[in-house]
């Protein structure tokens, strides 16, 4: 039997890559899955046909997650629809390679805007509107342990995120429900493909004990676990999902 049957869960940032592999995911395993999006409304149907295709349940919802007012609405939306909210996964984002000394205001307000203070607010909300022994798996970013050049930016915004599962993991926990968060290493996305040069993928393949880049269901898998009850013991961990590299 699926593990997560009559659970409803949100998947920010679910049209393609990281998100996409989660919502499917979740949705193999019983859940009902709101597929968040920004702009990308024709993927983000892909997503809900591929998982009703699979016998799933699925919708998609339009949020800019940068705007507090977009993520109540996203809430709002699904309680009213579904009645409730069990899971929440926090994987929207945006990703920035460039040295420190040459990021501009904007591309830092755009980073923070996006991965930390988006995240918050989502959390905020799911802090006010779940059940008892919800889930919540925050996506951060490997970087945050080593660190790495030209992703200041980025990997600072993701740092914050780190913290914000910690303190509401303590505040939460009473009600049973756990609050962590994921490290994907390097993985084979389009935003990373986008992004990061040949030969900085090429370097962190080498770096890494299992010899290759992430791909979306090596992270969606352990996800899928954290938001099980067989998870119901783990909570404020930051947990490396990354082949060894960090």
């Amino acid at each position: 039997m699926a593990s997560l049957v009559e659970k409803v869960a949100i998947v920010t940032g679910a049209s393609r890559g990281i998100g996409r592999a989660i919502a499917e995911k979740l949705a193999q395993e019983g859940a009902t899955v709101v597929i968040n999006y920004s702009h990308s409304a024709d993927k983000a149907q892909e997503v809900v046909s591929a998982i009703t295709a699979q016998g799933g349940k699925a919708i998609a919802t339009q949020a800019d997650i940068s705007r507090v007012t977009d993520i109540s609405r996203l809430f709002q939306e699904t309680v009213d629809k579904f009645g409730k909210l069990d899971i929440l996964v926090n994987n929207a984002g945006i990703s920035l390679f460039k040295p420190l000394a040459e990021t501009t205001e904007q591309e830092f307000d755009q980073q923070f805007a996006l991965n930390a203070k988006g995240t918050f607010f989502a959390l905020q909300e799911a802090a006010l509107r779940f059940s008892d022994g919800g889930r919540i798996v925050n996506i951060s970013t490997g970087g945050t342990v080593n660190g790495g050049a030209n992703f200041s930016a980025y990997v600072g915004s993701k740092a914050a995120i780190e913290g914000f599962s910690k303190c509401l993991a303590k505040e939460l926990g009473q009600r049973g429900i756990t609050v962590n968060t994921v490290l994907p290493g390097v993985t084979e996305t389009d935003m990373n493909l986008e992004t990061l040069p040949e030969e900085a993928r090429a370097a962190m393949i080498a770096q890494t004990p299992l010899g290759r880049l992430g791909k979306p269901e090596d992270i969606a898998d352990v996800v899928a676990f954290l938001v099980s009850d067989q998870a119901r013991w783990i909570t404020g961990r930051n947990i490396p999902v990354d082949g060894g590299l960090a």
